[in-house]
Protein backbone atom coordinates (compact mmCIF):
# COMPACT_ATOMS: atom_id res chain seq x y z
CA UNK A 1 0.00 0.00 0.00
CA UNK A 2 2.70 2.34 0.71
CA UNK A 3 4.64 1.50 -2.47
CA UNK A 4 1.60 2.20 -4.53
CA UNK A 5 0.75 5.59 -2.77
CA UNK A 6 4.06 7.06 -3.02
CA UNK A 7 3.27 7.36 -7.14
CA UNK A 8 -0.48 8.48 -6.77
CA UNK A 9 1.46 11.45 -4.23
CA UNK A 10 3.45 13.05 -6.74
CA UNK A 11 1.00 12.93 -9.29
CA UNK A 12 -1.83 14.58 -7.42
CA UNK A 13 0.79 17.31 -6.47
CA UNK A 14 2.05 17.59 -10.46
CA UNK A 15 -2.07 18.10 -11.23
CA UNK A 16 -2.42 20.76 -8.30
CA UNK A 17 1.02 22.61 -9.95
CA UNK A 18 -0.57 22.88 -13.17
CA UNK A 19 -4.00 23.89 -12.21
CA UNK A 20 -2.69 26.88 -10.11
CA UNK A 21 -1.22 28.06 -13.07
CA UNK A 22 -3.79 28.40 -16.29
CA UNK A 23 -1.26 29.59 -18.61
CA UNK A 24 -0.08 26.26 -18.53
CA UNK A 25 3.73 27.32 -17.47
CA UNK A 26 5.96 25.66 -14.60
CA UNK A 27 7.54 27.80 -11.54
CA UNK A 28 10.71 27.19 -13.12
CA UNK A 29 10.64 30.32 -15.97
CA UNK A 30 9.58 32.66 -12.66
CA UNK A 31 13.25 33.53 -11.75
CA UNK A 32 13.65 34.48 -15.39
CA UNK A 33 11.11 36.86 -15.80
CA UNK A 34 12.14 38.43 -12.07
CA UNK A 35 15.92 38.65 -13.27
CA UNK A 36 14.59 40.57 -16.41
CA UNK A 37 12.13 42.67 -14.11
CA UNK A 38 15.21 43.72 -12.59
CA UNK A 39 17.12 44.00 -15.62
CA UNK A 40 14.37 46.70 -17.47
CA UNK A 41 15.45 50.04 -15.29
CA UNK A 42 19.28 49.24 -16.54
CA UNK A 43 17.76 48.64 -19.97
CA UNK A 44 15.75 51.97 -20.12
CA UNK A 45 18.84 53.65 -18.54
CA UNK A 46 21.08 52.88 -21.32
CA UNK A 47 18.93 53.19 -24.15
CA UNK A 48 18.21 56.63 -23.35
CA UNK A 49 21.95 57.58 -22.55
CA UNK A 50 23.23 55.06 -25.31
CA UNK A 51 20.60 54.36 -28.23
CA UNK A 52 19.40 57.95 -28.41
CA UNK A 53 21.98 59.96 -28.81
CA UNK A 54 23.69 56.72 -31.12
CA UNK A 55 20.13 57.35 -33.48
CA UNK A 56 21.04 61.12 -33.18
CA UNK A 57 24.48 60.44 -34.93
CA UNK A 58 23.05 58.80 -37.38
CA UNK A 59 20.69 61.19 -38.21
CA UNK A 60 23.00 63.52 -38.17
CA UNK A 61 25.63 61.80 -40.34
CA UNK A 62 22.80 61.79 -43.39
CA UNK A 63 22.37 65.31 -42.88
CA UNK A 64 23.45 68.59 -43.47
CA UNK A 65 24.28 69.94 -40.39
CA UNK A 66 26.26 73.41 -39.14
CA UNK A 67 26.02 75.16 -36.50
CA UNK A 68 23.70 77.78 -38.22
CA UNK A 69 20.97 74.45 -38.69
CA UNK A 70 21.93 72.90 -36.04
CA UNK A 71 18.71 73.57 -34.09
CA UNK A 72 16.31 73.80 -36.95
CA UNK A 73 15.84 70.82 -39.55
CA UNK A 74 18.38 69.13 -40.87
CA UNK A 75 18.16 68.21 -44.55
CA UNK A 76 18.96 65.09 -45.40
CA UNK A 77 21.93 64.83 -47.82
CA UNK A 78 22.45 60.85 -47.92
CA UNK A 79 25.93 59.78 -48.05
CA UNK A 80 27.82 62.78 -49.18
CA UNK A 81 29.39 63.66 -45.52
CA UNK A 82 31.05 60.14 -45.92
CA UNK A 83 32.25 60.75 -49.61
CA UNK A 84 33.34 64.16 -48.43
CA UNK A 85 35.90 63.02 -46.18
CA UNK A 86 37.15 59.99 -47.97
CA UNK A 87 37.18 62.31 -51.34
CA UNK A 88 39.48 65.29 -49.60
CA UNK A 89 41.59 62.23 -47.94
CA UNK A 90 40.87 63.17 -43.85
CA UNK A 91 39.41 60.01 -43.12
CA UNK A 92 41.56 58.14 -45.32
CA UNK A 93 44.65 59.35 -43.82
CA UNK A 94 42.98 59.10 -40.02
CA UNK A 95 41.90 55.68 -40.50
CA UNK A 96 45.56 54.52 -41.45
CA UNK A 97 46.82 56.64 -38.51
CA UNK A 98 44.25 54.59 -36.16
CA UNK A 99 44.94 51.34 -37.55
CA UNK A 100 49.14 52.01 -36.75
CA UNK A 101 47.68 53.35 -33.89
CA UNK A 102 45.39 50.51 -32.47
CA UNK A 103 48.31 47.69 -33.48
CA UNK A 104 51.36 49.35 -31.53
CA UNK A 105 48.72 49.95 -28.44
CA UNK A 106 47.70 46.09 -28.70
CA UNK A 107 50.82 44.58 -29.35
CA UNK A 108 52.69 46.52 -26.48
CA UNK A 109 49.79 45.86 -23.83
CA UNK A 110 49.37 42.69 -24.78
CA UNK A 111 52.89 41.35 -24.85
CA UNK A 112 54.23 43.58 -21.66
CA UNK A 113 50.39 42.92 -19.82
CA UNK A 114 51.31 39.32 -20.08
CA UNK A 115 55.04 39.77 -19.07
CA UNK A 116 54.04 41.66 -16.08
CA UNK A 117 51.59 38.80 -14.76
CA UNK A 118 54.28 36.38 -15.17
CA UNK A 119 56.40 38.52 -13.31
CA UNK A 120 54.44 39.22 -10.75
CA UNK A 121 52.84 35.74 -10.26
CA UNK A 122 54.41 34.73 -6.94
CA UNK A 123 52.66 36.10 -3.75
CA UNK A 124 55.26 38.81 -1.59
CA UNK A 125 55.62 42.09 -0.49
CA UNK A 126 56.96 43.85 -3.73
CA UNK A 127 54.64 41.65 -6.15
CA UNK A 128 51.58 43.27 -4.07
CA UNK A 129 53.76 46.47 -3.71
CA UNK A 130 54.25 46.82 -7.51
CA UNK A 131 50.62 45.56 -8.48
CA UNK A 132 49.10 48.36 -6.20
CA UNK A 133 51.93 50.92 -8.26
CA UNK A 134 50.08 49.38 -11.42
CA UNK A 135 46.47 49.97 -10.12
CA UNK A 136 47.26 53.27 -9.24
CA UNK A 137 49.10 54.11 -12.97
CA UNK A 138 45.57 52.63 -14.15
CA UNK A 139 42.96 54.66 -12.23
CA UNK A 140 45.09 57.91 -12.95
CA UNK A 141 42.57 59.91 -15.08
CA UNK A 142 43.98 60.23 -18.50
CA UNK A 143 44.20 64.02 -18.27
CA UNK A 144 46.60 63.82 -15.29
CA UNK A 145 48.76 60.83 -17.15
CA UNK A 146 48.59 62.44 -20.36
CA UNK A 147 49.78 65.85 -18.75
CA UNK A 148 52.48 63.70 -16.66
CA UNK A 149 53.85 62.21 -19.77
CA UNK A 150 53.70 65.85 -22.61
CA UNK A 151 56.28 66.86 -19.17
CA UNK A 152 58.68 63.45 -19.27
CA UNK A 153 58.43 63.85 -23.26
CA UNK A 154 59.20 67.20 -23.77
CA UNK A 155 62.54 68.95 -24.98
CA UNK A 156 63.19 69.56 -21.84
CA UNK A 157 61.94 67.01 -20.11
CA UNK A 158 63.17 64.20 -17.98
CA UNK A 159 63.62 61.46 -20.50
CA UNK A 160 65.64 64.07 -23.19
CA UNK A 161 67.17 65.02 -20.01
CA UNK A 162 68.85 62.09 -19.07
CA UNK A 163 69.64 61.08 -23.10
CA UNK A 164 71.36 64.78 -23.51
CA UNK A 165 73.04 63.84 -20.04
CA UNK A 166 74.71 60.40 -20.89
CA UNK A 167 75.70 61.42 -24.41
CA UNK A 168 73.50 59.55 -26.36
CA UNK A 169 71.99 62.02 -27.59
CA UNK A 170 73.46 65.48 -29.17
CA UNK A 171 69.47 67.06 -29.97
CA UNK A 172 66.67 66.57 -28.21
CA UNK A 173 64.23 63.86 -29.43
CA UNK A 174 61.20 65.32 -31.24
CA UNK A 175 58.73 63.11 -28.91
CA UNK A 176 55.90 64.85 -29.55
CA UNK A 177 57.19 67.37 -32.16
CA UNK A 178 58.16 64.74 -35.39
CA UNK A 179 55.13 63.40 -37.77
CA UNK A 180 56.79 60.15 -36.81
CA UNK A 181 57.77 60.51 -33.69
CA UNK A 182 54.86 61.96 -32.04
CA UNK A 183 52.16 59.08 -33.19
CA UNK A 184 54.20 56.80 -31.88
CA UNK A 185 54.68 58.69 -28.80
CA UNK A 186 50.95 58.83 -27.86
CA UNK A 187 50.63 55.46 -28.73
CA UNK A 188 52.93 54.13 -26.39
CA UNK A 189 51.84 55.89 -23.74
CA UNK A 190 47.96 55.09 -24.38
CA UNK A 191 49.95 51.31 -23.94
CA UNK A 192 51.14 51.98 -21.33
CA UNK A 193 48.32 52.78 -19.48
CA UNK A 194 46.13 49.62 -20.53
CA UNK A 195 49.30 47.62 -19.31
CA UNK A 196 48.18 47.13 -15.61
CA UNK A 197 44.91 46.54 -16.62
CA UNK A 198 45.87 43.35 -18.51
CA UNK A 199 48.42 42.70 -16.54
CA UNK A 200 46.30 42.32 -13.67
CA UNK A 201 43.45 39.66 -15.42
CA UNK A 202 46.50 37.58 -16.78
CA UNK A 203 47.22 37.33 -13.26
CA UNK A 204 44.51 36.28 -11.65
CA UNK A 205 44.37 33.72 -14.99
CA UNK A 206 47.78 32.36 -14.05
CA UNK A 207 46.74 31.96 -10.14
CA UNK A 208 44.72 29.64 -11.06
CA UNK A 209 46.98 27.14 -11.96
CA UNK A 210 47.58 24.54 -9.71
CA UNK A 211 50.85 24.52 -8.01
CA UNK A 212 51.01 20.81 -8.63
CA UNK A 213 51.29 22.13 -12.51
CA UNK A 214 54.59 23.50 -11.49
CA UNK A 215 55.79 20.90 -9.17
CA UNK A 216 55.37 18.17 -11.70
CA UNK A 217 56.60 20.83 -14.66
CA UNK A 218 59.90 20.71 -12.15
CA UNK A 219 60.65 17.28 -11.12
CA UNK A 220 60.60 16.39 -15.26
CA UNK A 221 63.35 19.08 -15.55
CA UNK A 222 61.34 21.79 -17.28
CA UNK A 223 63.08 25.10 -17.07
CA UNK A 224 61.47 28.21 -17.00
CA UNK A 225 60.89 28.92 -20.28
CA UNK A 226 59.21 25.39 -21.06
CA UNK A 227 56.89 25.97 -17.98
CA UNK A 228 55.89 29.72 -19.55
CA UNK A 229 55.54 28.09 -23.07
CA UNK A 230 53.88 24.61 -21.76
CA UNK A 231 51.35 25.54 -18.87
CA UNK A 232 50.99 29.26 -18.28
CA UNK A 233 50.47 30.46 -22.22
CA UNK A 234 47.51 27.41 -23.08
CA UNK A 235 46.19 28.40 -19.40
CA UNK A 236 45.68 32.34 -20.00
CA UNK A 237 44.82 31.76 -23.76
CA UNK A 238 40.55 31.97 -22.95
CA UNK A 239 41.34 35.40 -21.20
CA UNK A 240 43.76 36.30 -24.05
CA UNK A 241 40.80 36.63 -26.88
CA UNK A 242 38.74 38.75 -24.60
CA UNK A 243 41.84 40.94 -23.61
CA UNK A 244 42.57 41.16 -27.04
CA UNK A 245 39.58 42.51 -27.73
CA UNK A 246 39.06 45.10 -25.11
CA UNK A 247 42.66 46.30 -25.85
CA UNK A 248 41.68 46.85 -29.68
CA UNK A 249 38.32 48.67 -28.38
CA UNK A 250 39.96 50.90 -26.23
CA UNK A 251 42.96 51.60 -28.85
CA UNK A 252 40.40 52.53 -31.95
CA UNK A 253 38.56 54.82 -29.29
CA UNK A 254 41.21 56.60 -28.09
CA UNK A 255 40.79 60.59 -27.73
CA UNK A 256 42.19 61.77 -24.33
CA UNK A 257 45.77 60.96 -24.40
CA UNK A 258 45.42 62.42 -27.76
CA UNK A 259 43.95 65.83 -26.72
CA UNK A 260 46.59 66.55 -23.91
CA UNK A 261 49.44 65.56 -25.56
CA UNK A 262 49.56 66.99 -28.99
CA UNK A 263 45.85 68.25 -30.17
CA UNK A 264 46.22 65.99 -33.11
CA UNK A 265 49.85 67.44 -34.10
CA UNK A 266 52.22 68.26 -35.39
CA UNK A 267 49.85 69.16 -38.31
CA UNK A 268 47.82 66.29 -38.64
CA UNK A 269 49.98 63.60 -37.27
CA UNK A 270 48.27 62.31 -34.92
CA UNK A 271 44.46 62.78 -35.98
CA UNK A 272 42.95 59.62 -35.27
CA UNK A 273 39.07 59.02 -36.25
CA UNK A 274 38.12 59.97 -32.64
CA UNK A 275 40.29 63.07 -32.77
CA UNK A 276 39.40 63.87 -36.16
CA UNK A 277 35.75 63.99 -35.83
CA UNK A 278 35.38 66.13 -32.83
CA UNK A 279 38.06 68.23 -35.09
CA UNK A 280 35.13 68.47 -37.68
CA UNK A 281 31.95 68.79 -35.21
CA UNK A 282 33.25 71.18 -32.72
CA UNK A 283 36.01 73.19 -33.90
CA UNK A 284 34.99 73.56 -37.58
CA UNK A 285 31.49 73.16 -36.95
CA UNK A 286 30.67 71.04 -39.55
CA UNK A 287 28.43 68.54 -37.47
CA UNK A 288 26.98 66.72 -40.01
CA UNK A 289 31.02 65.72 -41.34
CA UNK A 290 32.16 64.91 -37.66
CA UNK A 291 29.07 62.93 -37.30
CA UNK A 292 29.65 60.93 -40.03
CA UNK A 293 33.46 60.07 -39.03
CA UNK A 294 32.13 59.15 -36.19
CA UNK A 295 30.01 56.45 -37.52
CA UNK A 296 33.14 55.24 -39.04
CA UNK A 297 34.39 55.09 -35.86
CA UNK A 298 31.01 53.12 -34.14
CA UNK A 299 31.16 50.80 -36.78
CA UNK A 300 34.46 49.90 -35.91
CA UNK A 301 33.93 49.44 -32.35
CA UNK A 302 30.87 47.40 -32.91
CA UNK A 303 32.14 45.07 -35.14
CA UNK A 304 34.72 44.20 -31.83
CA UNK A 305 32.46 44.26 -29.82
CA UNK A 306 30.42 41.50 -31.66
CA UNK A 307 33.83 39.55 -31.53
CA UNK A 308 34.05 40.25 -27.62
CA UNK A 309 30.56 38.95 -26.91
CA UNK A 310 30.67 35.74 -29.13
CA UNK A 311 34.29 34.72 -27.56
CA UNK A 312 32.47 35.07 -23.86
CA UNK A 313 29.92 32.89 -24.82
CA UNK A 314 32.43 30.35 -26.22
CA UNK A 315 34.10 30.67 -23.02
CA UNK A 316 31.29 30.21 -21.17
CA UNK A 317 30.11 27.42 -22.99
CA UNK A 318 33.69 25.77 -22.67
CA UNK A 319 33.68 26.54 -18.76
Amino acid sequence: MTTQSAPVGAAAAAVRTRRTDPAGRTGRRRPRQVRLLFLLPAAIFLGLLSLFPLIQLLRMSVSAVTSATLNQSWDFVGFENFAEGFATGQSTEALQRTLVFVLVVTVLGMVLGLAAAIALRSRGRWSGFLLALMVFVWALPPVVNGSVWKFLLGDAGLINTLLLDSGLRDAPVPFLYDQYWALMSVAFVNSFAVIPFNALVFRAALMNIPPETFEAAALDGANRWQEVRHIMLPAVRPTTLVLLVLTLVYGFRSFDFIYVMTYGGPGTATNTLPFLGYLQAFVRYDFGLGAATSVVTVVGVLVLAVVYARSIRREEAES
